[in-house]
């Protein structure tokens, strides 16, 4: 039997201005823009690269991939979660403190849409 891979590799946003939307993901986080197409009339598609990620994320006008008003709440692991609050601190982005919990320590932002992002490092095991 072939074993099954089943890979993440694209996450959808609901977003109400695209301009800003790109803004926010690729010149203020600093996040790669693989693609910003106005594919034909009513229909733009804008997909964006976390540095290291196989995952992308997409938003645009006319994709009905979300209900009007969505909004999703995204979890990404990194290996330090200081470095990584610092850096969007940096870029003006606000960040909540620091969350130490048993299980990881976590930082969360969200985007100008309420979009939500969680920061997890994950614990050293013994």
């Amino acid at each position: 039997m072939t074993e099954l891979t089943w890979k993440i590799e694209l996450v959808p946003l609901g977003v109400a201005d695209v301009d800003r939307a790109v803004a926010f993901y690729g010149e203020q986080i600093g996040w790669n823009v693989d693609f910003d197409q106005v594919v034909h009339e009513g229909l733009r598609f804008v997909q964006v690269t976390p540095q290291g990620s196989a995952c992308s994320v997409c938003f645009g006008v006319g994709l009905d991939m979300l209900p009007d008003g969505s909004s999703q709440m995204i979890q990404v692991v990194v290996s330090d979660v200081d470095a990584s609050r610092g850096y969007l601190v940096e870029r003006g982005v606000e960040c909540s403190e620091v969350d130490e919990q048993p299980w990881g320590r976590f930082v969360s932002f969200s985007d100008p849409d309420g979009n939500r992002w969680v920061l997890q490092q994950i614990p050293h095991r013994p």
